[in-house]
């Protein structure tokens, strides 16, 4: 068994790899309830279908518009908190193994 210590992060390539992983986190939430929004405002109670003529239209497609804003915006967003959550995190973790060594991992070869 050898022992290997991650003594340094890049903060870059962390801050890459949360971005990702919030990124496709976040769709699996945004897409079904953007979907949700869009068919409620067309179908649901307070939605186009309970209005008559012009208001109608402009109350479903007003939820048509913020459903898709919702599936977009929402994992964009998502997207950079991660990535600066990441770049933190990576330079956080870099002082802290500067002063304490940083983590020890056990790895064999097959």
């Amino acid at each position: 068994m050898n022992k290997l210590r991650i003594r340094k992060l890049g903060a870059m390539s962390v801050g890459k790899m949360y971005a990702l992983m919030m990124l496709v986190m976040s769709l699996l939430i945004a897409i079904p309830y953007g979907l949700f929004i869009i068919i409620f405002s067309l179908i649901g109670g307070a939605g186009a279908g309970s209005q008559d003529g012009i208001a109608g239209l402009a109350v479903g497609g007003g939820g048509i518009v913020f459903g898709l804003i919702f599936m977009i915006g929402i994992p964009i967003f998502y997207a950079v908190i991660g990535f600066i959550a990441g770049l933190i995190s990576a330079l956080v973790y870099n002082i802290f193994a500067g002063i304490i060594g940083g983590i020890e991992i056990e790895v064999e070869n097959i």
